[in-house]
């Protein structure tokens, strides 16, 4: 038996997420197809994480078990052939038969992509949030900063399972702007479900005026998704780097 760990980008407009469900089209129910046709076998992939409908991916890490010799090589032009134009595989290597793209992460990046204009760009659609407000970066950054470190983020998470450990760590939150195109970049070791989103969303309400900056660890400690900000669109998120 071997195991293989495979990186592939994908767009997301056309999916409801990552993770195979009963009455919908998702990632892994078109690559699980493509994969166990190349392997002549069939076979469950492993994903590194669920991305919610609409959301993008730059790298995404999947990990699975085939009795197929068949060289990486072989299996990233294969997988390839068979995939639609809004999925890729970049890369495939041999792992250790323990290794999980889930369980073995150790930190992700995703990107949050905006269009800061009166005008909506046509070759953007659904790949960036068009956003018509003026932007101050500089008191977005500075509440950008206040989520940065561990913090219990149960005020920026959608799931209201109190069985969910909500304590997640920040390792950078920045924002870089290019004319009219606006990059949010955070690292940490895990988000919660519609985390990312729920911050961005909270950041943008921020820069609208409706909060200070300073209001930030006011929201963290109510610990009640009342208490923070909107959330962003999906089609402006993309799971940028794994880490293992």
């Amino acid at each position: 038996m071997r195991n293989l760990k495979v990186i592939m980008a994908y767009r997301g407009t056309a999916y409801h997420g990552f993770q195979i469900q009963d009455n919908a089209l998702t990632v892994q129910e078109v690559v699980e197809r493509c994969v166990s046709t190349v392997l002549n076998e069939k076979v469950t992939i492993n994903g590194c994480s669920r991305t919610d409908t609409g959301v993008h991916a730059n790298n995404y890490c999947f990990s699975v078990e085939t009795s197929s010799l068949i060289p990486p090589k072989n299996f990233v032009r294969g997988v390839n052939g068979l995939l639609p134009d809004d999925i890729s595989i970049l890369s495939c290597e041999e792992a250790a038969l323990d290794f999980h793209a889930r369980f073995s992460c150790r930190g992700k990046e995703y990107i949050y992509k905006i269009h800061n204009s009166e005008s909506k760009n046509p070759f953007t659609t659904d790949l960036e949030y068009h956003y018509r407000r003026p932007f101050h970066p500089e008191t977005v950054r500075r509440a950008a900063e206040y989520f940065v470190g561990t913090h219990d983020f149960a005020s920026f998470c959608s799931n209201s399972d109190e069985k969910v450990n909500t304590v997640r760590t920040i390792y950078n939150f920045s924002v870089e702007i290019n004319g009219e195109s606006i990059k949010m970049l955070v690292n940490g070791d895990g988000f919660l479900y519609n985390m990312i989103r729920i911050m961005v969303g909270t950041l943008l309400m921020t820069n609208e005026g409706h909060f200070k900056p300073e209001d930030i660890p006011a929201m963290l400690e109510a610990k009640n998704r009342k208490a923070a900000g909107r959330t962003a669109c999906a089609h402006g998120l993309y799971l940028n780097r794994v880490f293992y």
